[in-house]
């Protein structure tokens, strides 16, 4: 288990976490939490009084927890969400042009990946418990992300029409695939906002629950995936997201040589050990 401090900035203020890596090495995540127990890493992002609006330091907070969870052999799974009463509401236009400022027009997201390709390229599932407003930028790391449990008193919505913008961080290609065309190019041309209730209906979240049930859910979820076989799973979400680019002949030859691969390792000879002796199995990720 990651060893996890608050740091704060004159006045009392939290501004992030200090934490040690398994090297020993301090590394500062500024505007998110982020703690890893019992296989299940979790990113908190982390300014309620912004709406916890995207900042260029919770982007490199981000890349850099992701870039941690992914090469962590223990993490099985990844779960985001808000702090206080909103998952996310986009960018901090303000918080980028004053940092711009500072750095003659150079922030620290220039540096990193673009969000949606953060969340959708982490080769384990991504659960967002999305906790209330998901607008913008917001929504589209929502849409990156494998699974979308939602509270009951979330909302969403693709507002930068209402700025004279297009989604910029996946949302057109996402929205597509999860709710269909037209409904897609209603939600980005009007930026209407949308219940969780009309969410759910229309496929843009997995499942709704109560809002005081949104952590546990979650936390079942995420432990339930880690019982599972976690190269199986791995190359499951890969095959998945691979196969929306070919055919079916293609997607067949493609999961060939990575089936040959799965079934060589233990955790496939547990699982058929573990079905004949009627148990569960315990699976090792080799």
């Amino acid at each position: 288990m990651i060893d996890v401090t608050n740091y704060f900035m004159p006045g009392g203020v939290t501004c992030g976490v200090m934490a040690l890596n398994k090297k020993g090495m301090l590394m500062v995540y500024q505007d998110i939490l982020y703690n890893k127990e019992d296989r299940i890493a979790a990113i908190t992002l982390n300014r309620p009084d912004n709406r916890n609006a995207f900042t260029p330091e919770m982007t490199d907070s981000l890349s850099r927890a992701i870039d941690d969870a992914a090469r962590d052999n223990d993490v099985r799974v990844l779960t985001v969400t808000g702090s206080g009463n909103s998952f996310c509401s986009g960018a901090d236009v303000k918080a980028m042009a004053k940092r711009a400022g500072r750095s003659g027009g150079k922030t620290v997201a220039s540096r990193n990946m673009p969000m949606g390709l953060m969340f959708h390229r982490f080769p384990k599932p991504v659960i967002a418990a999305v906790n209330g407003i998901a607008a913008g930028g917001g929504l589209d790391l929502a849409l990156a992300c494998d699974i979308r449990i939602a509270s009951d008193r979330a909302r969403f919505a693709e507002v930068f029409i209402r700025r004279g913008l297009i989604p910029a961080m996946g949302g057109t290609y996402f929205l597509p695939r999860l709710v269909g065309i037209d409904r897609a190019c209603l939600l980005v041309w009007t930026g209407d906002m949308v219940d969780a209730k009309e969410a759910e209906r229309i496929g843009l979240v997995t499942m709704v629950v109560p809002h005081n049930d949104l952590a546990g859910a979650t936390r079942e979820l995420a432990e339930k995936l880690v019982k599972g076989p976690p190269l199986a799973i791995q190359k499951a979400k890969q095959v998945i997201y691979e196969g929306l680019k070919l055919s079916l002949e293609e997607t067949i030859e493609y999961v060939s040589p990575l089936l040959k691969e799965l079934q060589a390792t233990e955790d496939h000879q547990e699982g058929a050990r573990a079905f004949v002796e009627k148990r569960e199995p315990f699976f090792k990720g080799k």
